[in-house]
């Protein structure tokens, strides 16, 4: 493969980085456009390459240690704090890894990439990670049924067209291909067709709608279908009616006056069998609290009847529909008189927070407080971040914070560690994922911002001007 001698490739990378910094000096404006035009495409040759090189580089990383050990979650958290990246980019290069990288043997020995011919294309600067992506929706994509020797041979054609095509010519042809290899479509088969079940909310508007997209099984298809027949029919489950019908027929001028489209009744009627379920007890707890809509506003908003609360899921709500589902009990309301917190103390007397704090909680952070992590409240559970239980930690409010399942495993055995500081979680980090990064999550409070003047963390809880 190369030289493995530390000193031997500490030596090769100092080099690289002076021959970087002396083609960053360089002058191009005196080449020709036939020289310029070869020299981008030299360097898109050698940034393909590149990326050869980084799946080898994560792959021996893999190979002996784990994200758990180094402190994170998985690889792709660990490059996400390591190189500051995107999740979907530090995904995409994991992904590309185990697909591209040399893989090992159970008794230790290097096997080949997995897709070997991919790989090798890579390597030789030929295709770049779009086309490694159209080639990863076409595996995705293919069939079962289809065989290795097929798959290997699919691999092939469209890695051979990838060295001389755009991304997407070659979306276009690996499309064409999948049509090519069943015509007339698979056999009936279950497990390929629930492969495409699924549904999907897209971020919400400015005016806080959503929409929603998605594949239902023929066994979903049937409860919705049965739902509809009654919620969905005219007249019934009507917002627009000062008493709507939820049970029973509606009446003939509710069913004269219902000018709602087929879509809207059935979004009614979704919304009313949602509601059902929420109020009836039978859908247990949730991180300690019955399942439900935790919303947090503030006084002033409440009296004004205007503003958007925050819901534990990390959706926002207008409050108007706030109040209306408060007054109906179909949420759990926290209210504050702005940024006042309400405290809760327990002390040593539980080790488990009460839904009270939990709500509180909810209200508080909004969502995990590690830095980075995006997992709404209704995804957290309640974290002893001063002192852990076990070490007589309390629980008592200003003591706790939200962590998800898998940061609250961190900070018990993953090499992070916490505290509070101005009433908000500050997360230390194990030494080789400390790069200087924020101590606090600003994720779900935006207009929380370091000011030039910085506390000793370089954090501060003011407000955004």
């Amino acid at each position: 493969m190369g030289f493995i001698d530390p000193a031997v490739i500490e030596e090769a990378y100092a080099d690289l980085e002076a021959d970087g910094a002396r083609i960053a000096d360089l002058d191009y404006s005196g080449l020709s456009v036939p020289e310029l035009l070869e020299l981008q495409s030299r360097r898109e040759r050698l940034k393909c390459a590149a990326e050869a090189v980084d799946h080898r580089i994560l792959a021996a990383l893999v190979a002996q240690t784990g994200p758990k050990e180094i402190g994170g979650k998985n690889w792709a958290d660990v490059l996400r704090i390591r190189l500051h990246l995107s999740a979907k980019e530090a995904r995409r290069r994991v992904r590309d890894m185990e697909n591209l990288g040399p893989r090992t043997g159970l008794t230790g020995e290097v096997l080949p990439p997995l897709w070997e011919e991919a790989a090798r294309a890579q390597a030789d600067g030929a295709i770049n990670a779009d086309h490694v992506d159209v080639i990863g929706h076409f595996m995705a994509n293919l069939p079962n049924w289809v065989d290795p020797a097929t798959t290997v041979q699919c691999e092939q054609t469209l890695v051979a067209r990838a060295r001389h095509q755009t991304p997407e010519e070659l979306r276009a042809a690996a499309n064409k291909l999948l049509y090519e290899l069943d015509q007339d479509g698979p056999e009936p088969d279950d497990t390929e067709r629930d492969r495409t079940r699924g549904i999907s909310h897209g971020k919400q508007r400015r005016d806080g709608t959503s929409e929603v997209s998605g594949t239902l099984t023929p066994e979903a298809r049937a409860y919705w279908d049965a739902i509809h027949d009654k919620y969905a029919a005219p007249g019934m489950c009507n917002p627009a009616d000062d008493v709507p019908c939820y049970s029973g027929t509606p009446t003939a001028e509710q069913i004269a006056n219902d000018t709602r489209t087929v879509a809207q009744r059935q979004h009614d009627a979704q919304m009313w069998v949602a509601r059902m379920a929420l109020t009836s007890g039978m859908l247990g707890e949730h991180n300690g609290l019955p399942v439900s809509v935790v919303a947090t506003t503030t006084l002033q908003e409440l009296q004004r009847g205007a503003g958007v609360a925050v819901t534990h899921t990390g959706s926002t709500l207008p409050v108007p529909d706030l109040i209306r589902m408060a007054s109906r009990s179909y949420c759990y309301l926290a209210v504050f008189d702005q940024h006042t917190n309400i405290p809760l103390y327990l002390g040593r007397t539980r080790r488990t927070a009460t839904p009270g704090q939990r709500i509180m909680l909810f209200a508080r952070d909004r969502g995990c407080t590690r830095p980075g992590c995006t997992a709404p409240a209704s995804r957290c559970q309640a974290h002893h971040a001063v002192c852990n239980w076990r070490d007589d930690g309390q629980t008592d409010i200003t003591d706790m914070t939200l962590a998800c399942g898998r940061d609250n495993v961190l900070a018990d055995s993953g090499g992070w560690s916490t505290t509070m500081k101005n009433g908000r979680a500050h997360w230390t980090p194990p030494p080789l994922l400390d790069v200087g990064q924020p101590r606090t999550n600003h994720y779900h409070h935006p207009t929380l911002y370091p000011p030039e003047s910085e506390d000793a963390d370089g954090e501060s809880d003011s407000p955004a001007v």
